[in-house]
């Protein structure tokens, strides 16, 4: 099988000096790859054409209308059997293309998405963040599990995989930004062509270097969650509420504190059973103590954001029926 392997890219040449290296050392050889740069304003051509020699690579540049269709763009250059589609922010182990291709010779999948992990050379913060981003105790590992909490298993665009005949018949992204994963995803789903997790084809996510990025970043997920929903109103589930129901909870134990309620002694407890939970499953995940201490930190970033993003766009979009941009 031949793939096209598919890389939005804004304002990022070192993240993608650090993908293509990953390429290159790829135990299956059968791709191309496919560079879109987005109207970026740090231009990574002079890195992207180091690795024309080692690489069967396209490089172009196109006006500035987001990863969506940016990842459109591609779709109608690429030559690929199948399409696979990165963030520009990862790295692919070097037999990723390998178990791709024998699990779909196996167990053929019209699109495929795989888990993400954290790299040893992660700084300790990035670490925390993957963590926050996988653990059953935050996102439910609804990001590499096969059966998602919320019905339908989902691939992810940091690591996506679309047969041509899927593509053909559902056409690339109807949004660029806002949860245009998911919701190609769902699209792809309800044409009756087949989707599936391949749990070995996982992918290196660095996701955001400090904990400011990572809660803008997560925001913006809470955000995109609502925007799916207005395409797709059967799959806004009860689980989908439960960051704004914590947020909501943390929010309501900060009051009780302040007029030192009773009911806060309670609020207490339960906090700080949550807060032990996370940190020695982190702690025994990741063997570090200080990854730990800062995984509970992410992992309350990314119940919060979310929840916030989640509320905010839920309020004026769902609530109050107003149209917001991205």
């Amino acid at each position: 099988m031949f793939f096209s392997v598919i890389i939005p890219l804004y304002n990022r040449p070192q993240e993608i000096k650090e993908l293509l290296e990953t390429l290159t050392l790829q135990t299956y050889k059968q791709f191309e790859v496919l560079v879109i740069e987005d109207g970026s304003k740090l231009d990574a051509s002079d890195i992207v054409n180091s690795f024309k020699d080692q690489l069967d690579l396209h490089y172009y540049v196109k006006e500035n209308a987001g990863q969506g269709f940016a990842r459109n763009f591609a779709f109608e250059r690429a030559k690929g059997d199948y399409f696979v589609i990165f963030d520009s922010d990862c790295l692919i182990p070097a037999n990723y293309f390998e178990i791709v291709n024998n699990s779909l010779t196996i167990n053929w999948l019209d699109a495929y998405g795989g888990p993400d992990a954290a790299h040893e050379s992660f700084t300790p913060t990035q670490k925390a963040i993957s963590y926050a981003m996988t653990s059953p105790f935050t996102t439910g590992g609804i990001r590499g599990n096969k059966k998602a909490i919320g019905g339908q298993f989902h691939p992810r665009s940091f690591n996506m995989g679309i047969s041509r005949a899927a593509w053909q018949k559902a056409g690339g992204f109807k949004i660029t930004r806002l949860g245009e994963d998911i919701e190609y995803s769902i699209r792809i789903h309800s044409l009756g062509f087949k989707i599936g997790l391949i749990p070995e084809a996982k992918v290196y996510h660095k996701r955001r270097t400090n904990l400011l990025q990572f809660y803008k970043q997560i925001h913006f997920f809470g955000r995109a969650r609502v925007n799916i929903s207005l395409f797709f109103p059967e799959t806004l589930k009860a689980v989908h509420f439960f960051p704004a129901a914590f947020t909501v909870s943390i929010l309501f134990l900060i009051v009780f504190n302040i007029f030192h309620l009773q009911i806060a002694f309670i609020g207490n407890i339960i906090a700080l059973f949550i807060v032990l939970l996370i940190f020695f499953h982190a702690w025994w995940k990741n063997k570090s103590l200080k990854i730990a201490l800062l995984s509970v930190i992410a992992a309350f970033i990314q119940l919060t954001a979310y929840g916030l993003g989640f509320m905010q766009d839920f309020w004026k979009r769902i609530v109050l029926k107003k149209q917001i941009s991205a």
